[in-house]
């Protein structure tokens, strides 16, 4: 009989079995239900106590003499050899640090040690064939170490085991000399001298898989397992020698509850609505970070996109790129782009674009360091490839007399289109900002010296500069609003924020169902206080409701020994999946620099072409895109110590980076940006 056989025919009696299964199938389904219900994305730490059930075969290996089966039946022949399987099925508990990788493990349940002996023949050269159905009640309490913190784990502990079944089944063959002869009646009955309880040891190891991210609250893991349990303790019977080995083959089904993380921006505080009589079906509530930082040092990796904008009508370098002397190179440096300003710039873009108008200069500096690298401008322009050359040209004209480029270096071409145009066909929206994002001369190089890590063929990015500033209001300080159902319920809604002295302040109004303030913008130079916030809407029919929220908001100024980093993603117009070079450059670059126990706040914009309701799902859909990037590079490599939020902003202008007046600003502002915090 093969092992297929022995489990069917090995298992708890049918009605019993079906019960059995029924009832466990139907308890995980309803607390799986009850946790999706529930569940719902912030940033919490991995449980510390896991809840759910397990399941397996018990691959018994029976040896040792059985011969005499009870005090009324012993078998003409010894029995010496058997084999078969079991079901094991056992709720569970478990109690883990996450932090230390150390954890406790119970597990308490059905276990079959079922099995057949080879078939033997007895001194009237008869087979004989005995199978037995062997079960406890087992508890199994264990110590688990998951080695470096990963999602692997080895066990081991005790087993404490309790007779619940021990019968056989004896059948006498025909001997093959007289096949006419009848065959003896099954002889069945229970084992005597079976010990009542057996105390035994287990050794193990298991695998973690999550079905859900580890920023929700509600978490679910998946665990396949194997463990060994020698025939040490396990003799069933405190007569003859039989003694049984099992190996453990199964999964268990775990569910656990995070705790929130300190100091995340998704650690609020939520009083319930004070709901006014006869209110539409509005829901607002009011997250603030537990600290809110005025300001960060970050080191910020800044992209270099290969495009330089031209004004429409024009063939010369517009003014707004920053254009040096002859006798100024020498002082030129990358590290020091600050010196070497941008002259017609206002609001966001006077910060953040100093890197991108330093471009052709940027580009000069490392051909001449590089002698060997060599670059194609290619002009596109609406007005034919004749114009897109003479602008080309004018790039050129100038590396060559500023920084002395060999001429024969740059190659020219000219074109009606670039190669990823974003103007696309067919469209009927705004084509006026899209065109001045086409008119430029993009530059292409296959010179490593020049380009960004991991890439090949035209279009590509150039190397990034690494810039240290100090960041104003980070994106882990900005208070949210969130008026769930205004869409559907409001025109327009205001808030009003109102502290302990009265001071009230207001803002608004919103068309929008999330809006973003800075903390320090309400909180001003207090170092904090408790503040009634209140939305005041006005309904599609006219009438005003109100809603509020109570929250506590505190400034907190970093350490000036804290640094955090700051990466930048661009997408291409109403892009939301990033490309191949840029995934390889997440999981090869950024996942590395990401400290232990640190969190990464990545959010993503979209520039202001477009609908606004569409820009915010874009947005939304691009910080996802990312996120889900890391979380399954962190998980390959066993890290579960980072905290990832995500979240989308779209177009709202009070948080993109940059302005939107030029299309360089607009390029830039299609973008996800991961801030990395370190823990403290």
């Amino acid at each position: 009989m093969n092992y297929t056989t022995y489990f069917i025919q090995g298992f708890y009696p049918l009605a019993m079995k079906k019960d059995l299964t029924r009832l466990l199938l139907s308890a995980l389904f309803l607390l799986g239900l009850q946790i999706l219900a529930q569940a719902q994305p912030s940033a919490y730490d991995k449980p510390t106590f896991w809840f759910g059930a397990a399941a397996g075969a018990n691959l018994n290996y029976y040896r040792g003499s059985t011969q005499q089966l009870n005090s009324s039946f012993t078998a003409p022949a010894v029995f010496t050899k058997g084999n078969g399987a079991g079901l094991y099925v056992a709720p569970l508990i478990e109690a883990i640090d996450p932090k230390s990788g150390w954890g406790v493990m119970l597990q308490v349940g059905y276990d079959g040690r079922h099995s057949e002996y080879n078939q033997v023949k007895t001194p009237c050269n008869c087979p004989a064939d005995l199978s037995m159905k062997l079960s406890y009640i087992t508890v199994e309490p264990s110590l688990r170490l998951a080695p470096f913190k990963s999602n692997f784990y080895l066990y081991g502990g005790p087993r404490m085991a309790f007779n619940v079944q021990k019968s056989f089944n004896y059948q006498l063959g025909v001997n093959p000399a007289y096949p006419t002869q009848a065959a003896s009646p099954a002889v069945k009955g229970d084992l005597s001298n079976i010990h009542k309880g057996i105390i035994s040891m287990q050794i193990g190891a298991g695998y973690d898989i999550p079905l859900s991210p580890k920023t929700n609250r509600f978490q679910t893991v998946l665990s396949p397992f194997v463990s060994y349990q020698p025939y040490f303790g396990q003799a069933p019977r405190s007569i003859e020698t039989w003694n049984i080995t099992t190996l453990r083959v199964g999964a268990a089904l775990k569910f656990g509850v995070g705790k929130k993380i300190m100091g995340a921006p998704s650690n609020v505080e939520l009083v319930p609505n004070k709901v006014a009589q006869n209110a539409p079906e509005v829901q607002f509530y009011v997250t603030s970070p537990k600290n809110i930082p005025t300001e960060r040092r970050v080191r910020e990796t800044f992209p270099l996109r290969n495009y330089v904008f031209f004004d429409l009508g024009s063939t010369e370098i517009p003014g707004r790129y920053v254009l040096l002397a002859k006798n100024q190179v020498k002082d030129f440096k990358e590290e020091q782009l600050e010196v070497f300003a941008p002259k017609k710039l206002t609001g966001r873009s006077d910060r953040g674009m100093v890197v991108y108008y330093n471009l052709l200069n940027i580009l000069g500096d490392r051909m001449d360091k590089n002698p060997s690298t060599t670059i194609t401008l290619v002009g596109s322009s609406e007005k034919g490839p004749i114009d897109g050359r003479a602008m080309a040209e004018s790039i050129k004209k100038y590396l060559v007399g500023v920084f002395g480029i060999d001429e024969t270096r740059i190659g020219i071409e000219g074109r009606n289109k670039p190669e990823v145009p974003s103007e696309q066909l067919g469209g009927t929206k705004e084509l006026n900002l899209l065109r001045e994002g086409d008119r430029r001369v993009t530059i292409e190089s296959t010179s490593p010296a020049l380009l960004m890590e991991f890439q090949t063929g035209p279009e590509l990015f150039l190397r990034p500069i690494e810039i240290t500033n100090t960041q104003e209001a980070p994106f882990d300080s900005y208070v949210s609003f969130y008026v769930k159902g205004g869409d559907e319920a409001l025109t327009t809604w205001s808030l009003e924020t109102r502290d302990e002295q009265g001071k009230v302040q207001t803002f608004g109004p919103f068309m929008q169902e999330h809006v973003n303030i800075a903390g320090k913008t309400i909180l001003g130079d207090r170092p904090g206080g408790r503040y009634v916030m209140t939305m005041i809407g006005q309904q599609k029919d006219g009438a005003i409701i109100k809603k509020e929220n109570t929250v506590n908001m505190v400034l907190w100024t970093p350490p000036k020994n804290e640094e955090g980093m700051r990466y930048s993603i661009i997408y291409e117009f109403n892009e939301s999946k990033t490309n191949a070079l840029y995934e390889k450059y997440l999981l090869t670059v950024v996942i590395p620099k990401i400290p232990k126990d640190g969190m990464v706040i990545i959010h993503g914009h979209t520039d202001v072409i477009g609908d606004a309701p569409y820009n915010l799902k874009l947005s939304l859909a691009r910080a996802v895109d990312v996120k889900n990037i890391l979380e399954k590079g962190l998980l390959k490599i066993g890290r579960m110590d980072v905290t990832l939020v995500a979240t989308g902003v779209g177009e709202d202008e009070t948080l993109s980076p940059y302005d939107n007046n030029y299309p360089e600003e607009r390029f830039y502002n299609r973008t996800v940006i991961l801030d990395i915090i370190p823990k403290n």
